[in-house]
């Protein structure tokens, strides 16, 4: 075993060369942990901002049910509490270079907490798989000093953790999950198959919209209403097959592209418009739940990207 030399046996310099070192150690941990914290408060504050969203059809909100009987806004704060540090072990997760295995791990703690708080009741799922991994993307980068680009976030994603990803997404058993069993039967991708691809809902369809709505001066509101009706016209959503058949998922995506067609929130009549779309989809029992979740992870990756451009 190498003998250490006590500390007051080296030069003053070489003992302050240590010091130094140690503390700047130190301070990029700190750095690390208030980074990471950020990233958790993110994603949560992106969460809340679905919740909050009006009009948004078929889904829950502050000032209706939606198409569900078994959630309410109420519901969905408490799920939201319970993975307030979910987020933040997922960033220091990717900050430590963590492999699937161990994030996937923390996504089933986090889903069991969920089902606690709402006795059961799938609130967040998808959000939890997906901005889950988003924030162990963004935690890499920190770590290892890469830009928080939306480019760098999905490139890191991919780079770290995209065979894992693509091996998720063949299930090597049955399992009784609606989306799995969905997208079986109906021959469609769902929320395992979007993240192996990277999340196209997000990187391709939802932030590009939020981007090109604030482009024209609309309000973070009206832009993230566009970003869900683009995702509802344009990604698969199994939520939306589970509850209304193949008949559903296309009414759902012809009204959204009729609404985006209009001009979306440039419209004059866009509330109007937007408030019919959620009556129908109430009254056929659609609630494009999967669409909510990239509307939200959407909403993190333009925070997050944005943040690093100020």
């Amino acid at each position: 075993m190498k003998q250490q030399i006590p500390v007051s046996c080296l030069s003053a310099a070489h003992a302050s060369s240590l010091a130094h070192g140690y503390t700047r150690t130190a301070r990029q941990a700190h750095a690390l942990r208030a980074a990471c914290l950020q990233i958790a408060i993110v994603a949560i504050r992106s969460l809340h901002v679905e919740i909050v969203l009006f009009p948004k059809p078929g889904l829950v909100s502050l000032v209706d049910n939606g198409s569900h009987a078994d959630m309410n806004a109420a519901l969905f704060m408490r799920s939201l509490f319970s993975l307030r540090h979910y987020f933040i072990s997922m960033a220091h997760a990717g900050a430590r270079d963590m492999v699937f295995g161990e994030l996937r791990v923390l996504g089933m703690h986090a889903e069991q907490r969920m089902l606690a708080a709402t006795q059961g009741v799938n609130t967040h799922r998808g959000a939890i798989f997906a901005l889950g991994m988003l924030c162990a993307a963004v935690g890499y980068c920190h770590a290892h000093a890469r830009s928080l680009s939306a480019e760098n976030i999905r490139q890191t994603l991919m780079e770290q953790w995209g065979n894992a990803l693509k091996m998720h997404s063949i299930p090597s058993s049955p399992s009784p999950s609606n989306g799995l069993r969905v997208a079986h039967l109906y021959a469609v991708g769902g929320a395992r198959e979007e993240a192996a691809k990277g999340f196209p809902a997000v990187f391709e369809i939802g932030l590009p919209q939020i981007l090109k709505s604030l482009g024209r001066n609309a309000t973070p509101s009206m832009a993230q209403i566009d970003a869900l009706f683009a995702l509802m016209a344009y990604m698969t959503d199994t939520n939306i097959y589970h509850r209304g058949g193949a008949g559903g998922a296309m009414l759902v995506k012809l009204t959204a592209q009729a609404f985006i067609a209009q001009g979306g929130t440039a419209a004059p009549e866009w509330q109007d418009t937007a408030c019919a779309c959620h009556r129908l989809f109430v009254s056929r029992h659609l609630s494009p739940g999967g669409a909510a979740d990239m509307l939200a992870a959407s909403w993190f990756v333009f925070q997050i990207s944005a943040s690093h451009t100020r």
